[in-house]
């Protein structure tokens, strides 16, 4: 049996195929196909470790989960992670390739056409049906020469579209049909219906919408679904969705995460986020560090240049503060890098070689390596002695007096460090805080009282669950399904 694609593009980003793809793969996997999700190229710093040893887009590992299977890098070929404005840190198959300015890069990207329809085989070959997210919007003319991420790949493997368009941020009627105007009509040729996203208020008032874009188009207009207000309990694909979840909660509890420019794996925070005693509360630039009871240095795709940006705010001057106060302060990954002394890239691995002074708040120095640590882990803390699952992913080894008290222990090895008091805290591990028992003892230690009815994995499968079923109820699947081939 070869199994049946569909790709999902949308008329911009932000415009929710991602979770459109993790509901319809919970959908027809409910229904007893055998789902396969994928990306021929993604450009985030959310990233999970997969079974098989690399590293993928955060958004792809949650569709692999909504498919009730594991991620693997072939649901992700190409993962483009920033590092500055005009340049990322390209991986291939999982792993890092190196460095390149975005000129290079698309000049380039054309190369990777084989790897990602290589990658889609693999996939097809396990699977009954494989969907397929688009990247940005399909209507980029000035990116199509090359184009491995939208209609190249589906005209190289001559894959059916649904285009999505995203009636909250208005304009849903020109940017359907607008797409539809500018771009090649061999690439039309592949859209096979089109799909209102995110709509609040009365469907039947749209009605002569959706009409008007079939007829324009040519093609059905599936619609408009209606705005799914649990979406935000499901891990963001990029800071285009973390902007949303920047204000602070209600709980007594507070916590402060400074938003670094290049913010990486951001999804550690939402166990907290969802505890409706924290107030977890994301500070964008321009704005000084308020008081809180735990501050959060949350990890960075490119650590040196994030904490120049965080002096360059004054938050180093904050977070001393704060930390003379008695404020307990935690760095995850870069920000565990950050806390320490000296930050050392001998080999210019982000940028140019050189050193950079921390924050000095752990006995600990870093020297940032090539080599890249990609590992599932199973740890037990070293504060409360709980079992933890986690990952690392990072590139560096730090050392220092500090590490005699390690945050957590990976196989009889130390990992992390703690300061003398215990209020400062380091850890490379990454999605500590799903693991419930925990995040609540943590939280006791520093004097919150966690909800203790708070499963995060649970909540997640609930929410993936309840999505499908608001897809089942709002779109014609049958009719979805007749669109793969």
């Amino acid at each position: 049996m070869v199994a049946k694609s569909l790709m999902v593009m949308g008329t911009g980003s932000d415009v929710g195929k991602s979770l459109l793809v993790a509901g319809l793969a919970r959908a027809f996997t409910n229904r007893g196909l055998r789902v396969a999700p994928m990306k021929p190229q993604n450009m985030s710093n959310n990233a999970a470790v997969t079974v098989d040893g690399g590293e993928i887009g955060r958004a792809q590992a949650l569709q692999a989960r909504a498919a009730r299977r594991d991620p693997i890098t072939a649901m992700n070929p190409v993962l483009l992670k920033p590092e500055h404005e005009t340049g990322a840190q390209l991986i291939v198959r999982g792993k890092r390739v190196g460095s390149y300015p975005a000129r290079q890069y698309w000049k380039k990207r054309g190369e990777l056409l084989p790897e990602v329809v290589a990658a889609h085989r693999e996939l097809a070959a396990d699977t009954d049906l494989v969907l397929v997210e688009g990247a940005g919007s399909a209507s980029e003319v000035n990116l199509r020469a090359g184009d491995i991420a939208n209609f190249g790949f589906a005209r190289a493997l001559d894959l059916p579209v649904l285009l999505v368009g995203d009636i909250e941020r208005g304009g849903v009627i020109a940017s359907l049909c607008g797409t539809f105007d500018v771009i090649d009509p061999a690439d039309r040729a592949l859209i096979g219906a089109s799909l209102v996203n995110k709509f609040q208020g009365d469907p039947a008032l749209f009605t002569e919408g959706r009409d008007f874009i079939a007829r324009r188009t040519g093609v059905p207009c599936l619609g408009p679904v209606p705005w799914f207000r649990d979406a935000g309990k499901l891990p963001a694909e990029d800071v285009l969705g973390l902007e949303s979840r920047a204000r602070p909660g209600t709980g007594m509890f507070r916590i402060v995460v400074p938003r670094l420019p290049r913010i990486a794996n951001f999804d550690d925070l939402d166990p907290l986020r969802l505890d409706p005693n924290v107030a977890l509360e994301i500070v964008s630039p321009g704005r000084p560090l308020p008081d809180a009871d735990l501050i959060i240095l949350p990890g960075s795709k490119a650590t040196r240049a994030d904490l120049a940006a965080l002096k360059a705010e004054g938050w180093d001057i904050d977070i001393r503060a704060a930390a003379r106060r008695g404020t307990a302060v935690l760095g995850l990954c870069g920000g565990y890098q950050m806390l320490g002394h000296r930050i050392s890239d001998p080999d210019g691995i982000e940028g140019r070689a050189g050193t950079s002074h921390g924050l000095g708040l752990l006995a600990v120095n870093t020297v940032l390596a090539a080599k890249k640590e990609l590992r599932l882990e199973a740890a037990i803390s070293g504060l409360t002695g709980d079992p933890l699952t986690g990952y690392h992913m990072h590139m560096g080894v730090t050392d220092g007096a500090d590490r005699a008290r390690p945050f957590a222990e990976v196989g009889g090895a130390r990992e992390g460090a703690v300061s003398s008091d215990g209020r400062i805290m380091g850890t490379y591990l990454h999605g500590l805080f799903a693991a419930d028992a925990f995040r609540r003892e943590f939280l006791a230690r520093l004097g919150a009282t966690a909800d203790a009815d708070l499963h995060y994995e649970a909540v997640i499968d609930a929410t993936l669950d309840a999505f499908a079923a608001h897809l089942e109820a709002n779109l014609d699947l049958d009719f979805l399904l007749s669109l793969a081939r």
